[in-house]
């Protein structure tokens, strides 16, 4: 799908990350639903900061196959790719911590130029065997981490009221 590169598209593509997992058997609480939607988060932020270009939108495309998430965020600003591997910021800093996070959370994830136009694809991807509704990270982030995951978290949970009654358009596939 497509969203606005603003604030709210930001929000509104997160939201329907958590809601079509949850169409998908990923409750809104469960670990994999809770992962994937920071990780949307993260990258649809990023992609809002550091890849708008003025009159241009966002594109998220969320899959499903042989037990792999992947999640892509397309921008169209060519020039600001984000770093190969996260940097650490410094304690203070107010930002610069999404990157870390995806890193964290998905067993996978990387930085490809757009097809046929300009901008660049962030993806992720996140590997949940067949009918298991868990996933661990693949490392253990240090105690400080996971208390900015948690804090993080808890700031990307939707009021249960707010949910639309039927967010699914079918299919697997955003």
């Amino acid at each position: 799908m497509r969203f606005t590169s603003t604030p709210r598209g930001a929000r509104l593509a997160r939201r329907l990350v958590s809601h079509r997992l949850n169409d998908w058997g990923h409750p809104y609480a469960a670990p994999v639903n809770e992962a994937l939607t920071l990780i949307a988060a993260e990258l649809t932020a990023n992609a809002v900061r550091h890849g708008h270009v003025p009159g241009r939108d966002f594109h998220i495309q969320l899959t499903l196959s042989e037990g792999v998430f992947r999640i892509e965020v397309t921008d169209t600003r060519a020039e600001r790719r984000p770093p190969c591997a996260p940097r650490t910021p410094d304690s203070v800093s107010e930002s610069g911590r999404g990157l870390l996070l995806v890193d964290a959370l998905a067993d996978d994830w990387g930085v490809t130029p757009r097809p046929a136009a300009p901008g660049k694809t962030v993806w992720a991807e996140l590997h949940v065997p067949s009918g298991d509704h868990s996933h661990t990270p693949r490392a253990t982030p240090a105690p400080t981490d996971v208390d900015l995951l948690l804090s993080t978290a808890s700031l990307l949970r939707d009021d249960p009221a707010s949910r639309p009654e039927d967010a699914s358009h079918g299919g697997r596939r955003l």
